[in-house]
């Protein structure tokens, strides 16, 4: 048997300015604990990613990702965001 991805529908949420923000602070963070357990499991920065060697070109500050890596942090952490208020929770600064 398949596996079929079947996320929770989020096609009607739409997120403020507020929320916006918040999410580059969580694609941030994101990237920031992604690199940290790949550097904990021995991963170090590369021009090439090299699996044999643990290399990564990613393994860099957020701010310097390319635009393409940046916008994938940001998918993930807006579609979680999503997903929460979809669920009945709400997000509020304190």
């Amino acid at each position: 048997m398949a596996y079929k991805p079947e996320p929770i529908n989020t096609s009607s949420i739409q997120l403020n300015d507020g929320i916006k923000e918040l999410t580059e602070l969580l694609a941030e963070n994101a990237h920031d604990i992604w690199a940290l357990q790949r550097m904990s499991d021995g991963w170090v920065y590369g021009r090439k990613r090299n699996d044999e060697k643990k290399e990564h070109p990613c393994l860099i500050a957020y701010e310097q990702l390319p635009e393409a890596e940046k916008e994938y942090d940001r998918k993930i952490a807006m579609e979680t965001i999503k997903v929460i208020i979809a669920l009945g929770y709400r997000i509020e600064k304190a």
